[in-house]
C-alpha cells in the first residue's frame, strides 16, 4: 500500500468518545464526544468524512488471551464481551465502538490495542498474587497492570528525547493523571507495575485510594457494618486526593489551597508525594538502578512540583532534575547537567501508539 496507512483511533471512555485520524504521525482529523452512549452516528459520520484504512480501538482489558494488538474477528469480539466484568466501566463502550466500526465499515480491519498487553510478559514473581494457587488458576487472578498504551509510547518517546537507545536500559515510566501508575521497564520489557488485577491498586490518585490494607476493608464491613458496595465505591470515587482535601481531587486546586495555608490540602499533597516516592523506590529496587525517568499524563506533564518531588527522592539512583528546565510544561528533557540518570517529560499520545500497533497487526496478518 503506497504511503502511510491512515488509521482512525477510537478511544471510548466510560461515557465519552475520542476519535483521531492519523496519517503517518500527522493528525489529519479529530473529534471529541463528551457524552456517548454507543450509538453509531459519530463513528459512521467520521469515517464518511475522512475515511480510514484501519480502525484501531483502545481497549482497557485483554484478559489472559489478548496480549498484543490483534485484528478483530467474531471470536476476538466474543472473548472481549466475555470479560466485561474485569473492566465494567470502560469495556462495554470499547466493545460498542468495535461493533459500530465492524458494522458500518466491514471492509476496514478493526484492531484492538489493549492496555494490559504491555504488562503481559511480567515475570511470574511480579504477576502472581500470593493467594491459593487454586484461586489463581480458577479465577485467572494475576497482576494485569494498566495504562499500557501510554507507558509503551512514553518509554519509546522518552528514549528519543534523551538521545538514548530505545528498548535498552532501566526505565521508570510515571503515568500521572487522574488515574496513575508506574511501570518498571528493563531493556524494553515491563518487569513490574503498580496497578494490579484492577486499576484500584498502587498509587494514591485523584479519587482512588490506591493500595490499602485488605484487613481494613474487612474490618469496615464486618466490625462496623459498612456495606461492601459503599466501601468499594468510596475507595474508587471518594478517596485519594479528593477524600483528603475535599473537592474533586484536582491537584491544581489542591496545590493552590496548599499555598494559601490549607492544612487538609497540605496533608493531601504530602500523602500523594509519599505514595509516589514509596512506589518509585520499589520499582527501582526491581530494576536494580535507573537510566531514564519518564513523566507523562496530565499531572506528570503539567505539575513541576510533583516532578521535582519524585526526582529529589531518587537522587540516590542518579536522578537530578534541573529546576529551570523543570518549570516548563512542554515536552523535553529536564535533567540537570551531569545527571547519571536522565529525566524527561513526554506528552501522552495514546493515539499514536494505537495507530502504530494497529499498522503492525494488520501488516503481520498480511
Amino acid at each position: 500500500m503506497a504511503g502511510p496507512v491512515r488509521v482512525l483511533t477510537v478511544n471510548a471512555g466510560s461515557s465519552s468518545l475520542k476519535l483521531a485520524l492519523l496519517d503517518g504521525d500527522e493528525l489529519a482529523g479529530e473529534q471529541h464526544v463528551e457524552s456517548w452512549g454507543g450509538e453509531p452516528g459519530p463513528i459512521e459520520e467520521f469515517l464518511d468524512e475522512h475515511g480510514a484504512e484501519v480502525v484501531g480501538h483502545r481497549v482497557v482489558h485483554g484478559g489472559d488471551r489478548i496480549t498484543e494488538a490483534t485484528v478483530v474477528d467474531d471470536e476476538v469480539q466474543s472473548y472481549l464481551e466475555s470479560i466485561v466484568d474485569l473492566a465494567p466501566l470502560h469495556q462495554p463502550r470499547a466493545i460498542d465502538g468495535i461493533r459500530v466500526a465492524r458494522r458500518v465499515a466491514p471492509e476496514v480491519p478493526s484492531v484492538v490495542c489493549v492496555d494490559t498487553a504491555f504488562h503481559a510478559r511480567l515475570p511470574a514473581a511480579a504477576a502472581t498474587y500470593a493467594l491459593p494457587r487454586e484461586w489463581n488458576q480458577r479465577y485467572g487472578l494475576r497482576r494485569y497492570g494498566f495504562h499500557g498504551l501510554s507507558h509503551s509510547y512514553a518509554v519509546r518517546r522518552g528514549a528519543e528525547l534523551a538521545g538514548t537507545e530505545p528498548g535498552r536500559g532501566k526505565v521508570l515510566s510515571c503515568h500521572l493523571g487522574a488515574g496513575a501508575s508506574m511501570a518498571a521497564v528493563l531493556n524494553g520489557r515491563c518487569v513490574d507495575t503498580t496497578m494490579g488485577f484492577t486499576p484500584e491498586e498502587g498509587l494514591v490518585m485523584n479519587t482512588r485510594s490506591g493500595s490499602v490494607d485488605p484487613g481494613l476493608i474487612g474490618w469496615l464491613i464486618d466490625a462496623k457494618g459498612v456495606a461492601a458496595q459503599e466501601v468499594f465505591e468510596t475507595l474508587a470515587r471518594r478517596s485519594g486526593i479528593a477524600g483528603l482535601a475535599g473537592g474533586a481531587g484536582d491537584l491544581r486546586e489542591v496545590m493552590e489551597a496548599r499555598e494559601n495555608g490549607d492544612h487538609d490540602a497540605a496533608t493531601a499533597f504530602d500523602v500523594y508525594r509519599h505514595s509516589l516516592v514509596r512506589h518509585a523506590g520499589a520499582m527501582l529496587a526491581v530494576l536494580g538502578g535507573l537510566d531514564l525517568l519518564v513523566f507523562t499524563g496530565g499531572i506528570g506533564e503539567n505539575q513541576p512540583p510533583v516532578r521535582a518531588a519524585v526526582g529529589s527522592a531518587l537522587v540516590f539512583a542518579g536522578a537530578a532534575i534541573d529546576p529551570a528546565h523543570n518549570i516548563h510544561t512542554g515536552e523535553g528533557e529536564i535533567s540537570a547537567a551531569g545527571a547519571a540518570a536522565r529525566s524527561v517529560v513526554v506528552h501522552a499520545r495514546e493515539d499514536l501508539e494505537i495507530a502504530r500497533q494497529s499498522r503492525v497487526a494488520v501488516a503481520l496478518r498480511g
